[in-house]
């Protein structure tokens, strides 16, 4: 089995791979109401295209395999795009990031096309906060999607909840408390500078806090232990619990020197670090014909320019100028 390690020692493992990036919100923090723009549709990689990619990649030593978007569940044939993925030799897990809106349609799709696991993105648990964020009104139909990815039996689903101070963060123990009704795992994520997201750092809520919040209201958490398909959350369970809370730090824990990750945006460029602005255009080798062997070259030079880590210092990093949308989360 062949191993990709870059110039620090970091086995690389793990694809996260954007497929679009339209979306059917539209959150404040991430897109205005109107003049989006939108990459022309000749520009997104192709499913054939994803696929030759996913393929070379997975021959290099790429094990998992994460879908984001924009919202991967509006790109339609995605879920026969999932099971062409998962019969791909030499991946071992095919995941999910959704906003959940669509999710009641395809959770059962998606399982029976060999998903493992599926992350929902949702920073409020209250209807008319959801409204406002997202400018629309479909909070009702997310939750009825978490539902149904439990009911279909993704284990696990969980919640990514990015805490902002003043913002959200008067549902930190709401949030929680879920864990405790159902069998989900919430993440708290430190608000990152990514794009135009008006990031500022007196709104970041550090998970140090959010944790000691969390144990105010529920007691001492019950640290667990990392599991082979785990990412960079400290995981932790509330006594009595169904589910989990964990935290991922990027500012105040960053966990460059352990990072296993690379990204492929939806208009086919490598990115191997998410605050870096250095890129590789696979999209332009893929349709000048290259072989295999180009592909596999472009992916290991692009490895061999992964910085150590600009989170070093996470409240001084620079802010990458692409947005998340964009990017793939």
């Amino acid at each position: 089995m062949k191993l990709l390690v870059d110039q620090y020692n970091r086995e690389v493992n793990y694809l996260r791979l954007s497929v679009t990036d339209r979306c059917n919100l539209r959150c404040r923090y991430c897109r205005p109401e109107e003049g989006i723009e939108l990459l022309p549709q000749r520009e997104i990689l192709t499913f054939e295209e994803i696929l030759r990619v996913v393929k070379v990649f997975a021959s290099q030593g790429i094990r998992k395999v994460r879908l984001t978007g924009g919202e991967p569940l509006v790109r339609r044939g995605i879920v026969e795009l999932v099971r062409d993925i998962v019969a791909t030799q030499g991946v071992m897990d095919v995941s999910l990031t959704t906003n959940g809106v669509l999710l009641a349609e395809y959770a059962r799709p998606l399982k029976e096309a060999g998903l493992r696991r599926i992350n929902v993105s949702l920073d409020t648990l209250r209807p008319e906060r959801f409204a406002h964020i997202t400018r629309r009104d479909r909070f009702g139909q997310v939750w009825e999607g978490i539902e149904e990815a439990l009911r279909v039996g993704f284990a696990p689903v969980k919640l990514n909840v990015v805490a902002l101070r003043g913002f959200n963060d008067d549902e930190i123990e709401d949030f929680a408390r879920l864990s405790l009704q159902y069998p989900l795992h919430i993440r708290f994520i430190e608000f990152m500078p990514v794009g135009e997201n008006n990031w500022r750092k007196e709104d970041v809520l550090r998970c140090d806090e959010i944790k000691g919040r969390v144990e105010a209201a529920f007691g001492e958490l019950v640290p667990l232990p990392r599991g082979d398909m785990d990412g960079p959350a400290r995981r932790f369970r509330i006594r009595g619990s169904k589910g989990e809370v964990g935290f991922i730090s990027p500012l105040t824990a960053h966990f460059c020197s352990s990072c296993n990750r690379l990204r492929v945006t939806a208009d086919g460029k490598i990115r191997t670090c998410l605050f870096s602005d250095d890129e590789m255009d696979l999209k332009g080798l893929l349709r000048s014909g290259a072989s295999d062997d180009a592909l596999a070259g472009a992916l290991r030079e692009a490895l061999a320019r992964k910085p150590e880590g600009p989170c070093r210092d996470g409240f001084r990093m620079r802010k990458c100028q692409r947005g998340m949308a964009t990017i793939g989360g």
